[in-house]
């Protein structure tokens, strides 16, 4: 990794940490359209391990607001989507992937931002949900908006608390998986941790801000911003 691509993942790693912190969605739909364009090869081990002390911090500080029967079947259905994820990265090649991560970032970022109306989340939604994230978060490292979805109308301390336990359970999971199949490598570990001051001075700022901070503006910002990361990758 050289010094400036090592600059610029840090800067956007940092400012994705406090996003994600903040409103409980959005790491990842900032960070992998952006390696999947400097350095695709990082993709998606390196942004699960980052995502791991970020949403671990969350859980942690939100934990009396989980909603903890939505993330048992939640993660049921992510440990299903583990597999197929798995078997989706192994067939793809690198454009391919490229193309994946583009597509997946501009449907899930357009489902986040023309949500559907208010609706209760159940148990098969729960496990439609995790089967989904389990596929797409596995493959290319994108898994929020379809937990957002879910979870759009709770409350901010509910979604991000539930969703980051969520992320934590299904980042292992992924993590395991992607070992056991031999899709880690040195250069995706030395990345994570290069990259872990990032996230973890942007997961301390989030926490002096999100009590405080209007999520509806800043949601829509990260929103635009995957959409057009999303369709760079797909058109170059």
């Amino acid at each position: 990794m050289t010094l400036s691509l090592f600059a610029i993942l840090s800067a956007v790693t940092l400012v994705s940490a406090f996003i994600q912190g903040a409103l409980g969605i959005g790491f990842a739909l900032i960070v992998a359209p952006v390696v999947g364009i400097l350095q695709p090869d990082l993709l998606p081990v390196t942004l699960l391990l980052l995502m791991l002390p970020l949403n671990l911090h969350v859980a942690w500080r939100e934990r009396s607001a989980v909603d903890w029967s939505g993330a048992k079947w939640i993660s049921l259905g992510r440990f299903a989507g583990t597999f197929a994820g798995v078997w989706l990265l192994a067939a793809l090649s690198s454009q391919q992937l490229d193309l994946a991560v583009g597509w997946f970032t501009v449907i899930a970022a357009a489902a986040a931002l023309f949500a559907p109306p208010p609706f209760a989340p159940g148990r098969p939604s729960a496990l439609g949900v995790g089967l989904f994230t389990g596929v797409t978060e596995t493959a290319t490292g994108i898994g929020g908006p379809p937990l957002a979805l879910l979870y759009q109308h709770a409350k901010g301390p509910i979604l991000r608390a539930t969703v980051a336990v969520c992320f934590f359970v299904g980042e292992i999971m992924s993590l395991v998986i992607l070992a056991i199949a031999g899709r880690i490598g040195a250069d995706q570990l030395l990345a994570a941790l290069y990259l872990a001051p990032a996230v973890l001075l942007g997961s301390a700022l989030s926490r002096l801000t999100h009590d405080h901070i209007r999520g509806r503006g800043l949601r829509l910002g990260v929103l635009i911003f995957a959409l057009a990361s999303g369709a760079f990758l797909i058109v170059r």
